[in-house]
């Protein structure tokens, strides 16, 4: 079974949180680690995808500035990891804000961190490829 490199997560986390200490960078790494864990137990990878159909990105969770999951359904759970961070995006903390020219969401597709409480534009960032994890058979 293929999974997303344990290493990438880490790092997203390690490099969102440079004023933490050693214990904070390792309790959000290992957060991250178990989000991605649960996201992706029982399924297995498919062929990277330039575009993810709009029905299909309505249920975003954030792993972190990195890493973002759309899940459909079940038993389908799609992973892009963002070409370059999300700065400021987290779970809970600010909104991810896409706009689409199309029907679909796709690599290079800018997204915008809003933040929720001052309602402001708080940096960007844009769709790598969308991974498909299917639950094997």
């Amino acid at each position: 079974m293929k999974t997303l490199p344990l290493i990438l997560v880490a790092a997203a986390a390690l490099g969102s949180c440079a004023t933490s200490s050693p214990e904070q960078l390792a309790e959000h790494a290992s957060r991250d680690q178990a989000k991605l864990a649960s996201l992706t137990a029982g399924k297995v990878a498919g062929a990277p995808m330039s575009c993810l159909s709009n029905w299909r990105s309505r249920d975003m969770v954030v792993v972190n500035e990195n890493v973002v999951a759309f899940r459909d359904g079940r038993s389908r759970v799609y992973i892009n990891n963002m070409n370059g961070p999300c700065l400021g995006l987290g779970p809970g903390r600010n909104a991810l804000v896409t706009q689409t020219t199309g029907s679909s969401l796709c690599r290079g597709d800018i997204a915008q961190v809003f933040d929720n409480a001052s309602r402001m534009n708080i940096g960007s960032c844009s769709f790598g490829d969308f991974v498909p994890y299917t639950m094997g058979s």
